[in-house]
């Protein structure tokens, strides 16, 4: 299923849903038709939107998703695993995978830590789950912020990416979307994949500290991943989307 279809089909279920509990209160602003152009995101600031629009004409394919979090909530990939598309998941909060495997049963689903190095590592939970980190620098800049608080360090053994694919990606499939959010972390993520042989389409990558798209591309990870032949392509507020040169031409 196209990712444009299947974004319309959820919302066509959700306005229907949605639109007998509202009429009571007169509170559409439209008339029903014109919902079946709403596009629902499970992503935290719409980033599977946007890879809906670069992979329009694109079949089902594989994603890598490190730091996957939680198989709905703020992911970057439920939306293409509705449209047919099969990943591995990644993520290093003990226990995390219970959720993937009752919700998305026919990814490859893998709680495990990654780093460059491949060592243990503290891992720190917080009482928000997105914001767990091996960052020690993030996680105490963030412990007692607002209402977040660390609750428990553990020590975990990580691994490379490119080891863990090894492992995990089934033999000779390519990967077409790699998405890595691990909060902190993300350049040794990617400096931890093979890219000898490991060339996805699209990056996307979550960038601290930058506050504009100029300090995003002179950031070590633009230059790390434009060193391998990326570039640039779409931007939120605190993710980047890179493609590789010469793939999906003409989207």
């Amino acid at each position: 299923m196209r990712l444009p279809r299947v974004f319309g089909a959820i919302s066509r279920r959700l306005r229907l849903a949605s639109m007998a509990a509202l009429r009571p209160l007169r509170l559409a602003i439209y008339e029903l038709p014109a919902y079946d152009h709403h596009r629902l995101s499970f992503a935290q600031e719409g980033e599977d939107l946007i890879l809906a629009r670069m992979l329009e004409e694109q079949p089902p394919g594989t994603f890598v998703d490190v730091g996957a979090h939680h198989p709905q909530r703020f992911s970057n990939t439920y939306a293409l695993y509705l449209a047919g598309w099969r990943g591995v998941n990644i993520d290093a909060t003990p226990g995390s995978m219970a959720a993937f495997r009752a919700l998305r049963p026919d990814d490859v689903n893998v709680e495990a830590g990654v780093s460059e190095d491949g060592a243990s590592l503290t891992y720190y939970c917080f009482n928000e789950p997105a914001l767990n980190t091996f960052s020690a620098e993030l996680a105490e800049s963030r412990d007692g912020l607002h209402s977040y608080r660390i609750i428990e360090r553990r020590v975990l053994p990580t691994y490379r990416l490119e080891t863990l694919l090894a492992e995990h990606l089934p033999a000779g499939r390519p990967v077409d979307v790699l998405t890595v959010d691990v909060e902190g972390l993300e350049l040794q993520v990617l400096r931890s994949a093979d890219w000898t042989r490991f060339h996805p389409a699209i990056v996307v990558v979550e960038i601290f500290g930058c506050d504009s798209v100029r300090s995003v591309l002179e950031s070590p990870t633009a230059q790390f991943l434009g060193a391998h032949g990326y570039e640039l392509v779409a931007q939120t507020a605190n993710t980047s989307f890179f493609r590789r040169h010469g793939a999906l031409a003409g989207r």
